[in-house]
C-alpha cells in the first residue's frame, strides 16, 4: 500500500460511502425524481443525497472546516482552517441518461501564509469502476497504488485532447467553435466525455494528452488540477497564466504539448 495522509483516507471514505447509493440510483435511472432548476441544469435526488452523505462524513472528520459545494453553496467554517471543495456528482447529464461516466470530486483548499489559497489534497472517484485518483501536493498523483504520469507525447499530431462543449445557455458556442476549428486540424482526436473532473484525472493518467474548457466552477476542477500538476503536467488559463480558477478557463496538458495547445487556444480567441 502507498502511504498517504489521513485526509486522503477521510476523502476516500466519504466518496465510497456515497458510491453504493449512486450506483443503485444509476441502475434505476428511469425512476429517478428529477427537478429542473435552470437551463441545462438538471439536478437529481441522487446528487443531493450523495452530497449529504459526503458532508456528514467530512464533518465528522473535520467539524470546524468550511465547505464549498455544488448543491449547497458555501458553508462557513473556521476561517483559519482549510476548506473542502466538493462536487458529489460531476457528470449529472451522463448519469441521468444512463451513460456510465461520472465522478465524485473532493479537494482540500488551504490558505497560503502570504495570502491566497492552494489545493493541497485531491480525490476524483469513479463509483462504477471503483477507480480512486488521488493526489497530495509534493507527493505525486496516484490511481489506487499506481503512480500516475502525464503522457510523454510531444507532438500534437499524436495527441488526444478532451474538451467540454457549451450547452443550454452555458458557455460560448462561438468561442468554443473557434477553438475547435484552431485545434482540430493539429491533433489526433478531440473527445467530449461529460465530466471535467474525470477528464482532468484522465490527463493525469496519460489517457488523454490534454484538455481545454471554460465556464467551469471550482468544484468541477479543484481536484483535477492538482492531479494533473502532481502527475507532471501543466494547467493554466487560456492566456497561459495561473488564474484558471479566477477566470474559469483551463488548459491542462503534458509538459510536451501544453504550450502548443495553449497557443492554439489563445490564438483562436484573438
Amino acid at each position: 500500500m502507498v502511504a498517504h495522509s489521513g485526509l486522503i483516507t477521510v476523502m476516500q471514505r466519504a466518496a465510497r460511502k456515497a458510491a453504493p447509493r449512486l450506483r443503485r440510483d444509476f441502475g434505476e435511472v428511469e425512476q429517478l425524481q428529477v427537478s429542473r432548476k435552470g437551463p441545462g441544469d438538471f439536478v437529481s435526488m441522487a446528487d443531493k443525497r450523495a452530497e449529504q452523505t459526503i458532508i456528514e462524513e467530512l464533518r465528522n472528520a473535520r467539524p470546524d472546516w468550511g465547505m464549498l459545494l455544488e448543491e449547497s453553496g458555501e458553508i462557513e467554517g473556521n476561517p483559519t482552517k482549510p476548506r473542502w471543495i466538493v462536487d458529489p456528482l460531476d457528470g449529472t447529464t451522463n448519469f441521468l441518461h444512463g451513460i456510465p461516466h461520472f465522478s465524485i470530486s473532493i479537494a482540500v483548499e488551504e490558505k497560503k501564509p502570504g495570502g491566497g489559497a492552494e489545493i493541497t489534497q485531491a480525490l476524483v472517484y469513479q463509483p462504477l469502476t471503483d477507480e480512486s485518483f488521488w493526489a497530495e501536493k509534493g507527493r505525486g498523483s496516484w490511481l489506487q497504488d499506481q503512480r500516475l504520469r502525464v503522457s510523454a507525447r510531444r507532438d500534437l499530431a499524436d495527441s488526444i485532447i478532451g474538451s467540454g462543449i457549451p450547452h443550454c445557455g452555458r458557455g460560448s458556442p462561438e468561442g468554443w467553435s473557434k477553438i475547435y476549428t484552431a485545434v482540430a486540424p493539429h491533433v489526433a482526436g478531440i473527445r467530449r466525455f461529460g465530466s471535467a473532473a474525470l477528464d482532468l484525472a484522465w490527463v493525469a493518467a496519460g489517457r488523454m494528452d490534454g484538455f481545454w474548457e471554460d465556464d467551469l466552477d471550482p468544484w468541477d476542477t479543484a481536484a483535477g488540477v492538482l492531479l494533473v500538476k502532481e502527475a507532471g503536467g501543466f494547467v493554466t488559463d487560456y492566456r497561459g497564466a495561473d488564474r484558471m480558477f479566477e477566470r474559469g478557463e483551463y488548459v491542462a496538458a503534458s509538459a510536451g504539448i501544453h504550450s502548443k495547445l495553449q497557443k492554439l487556444v489563445a490564438g483562436a480567441l484573438r
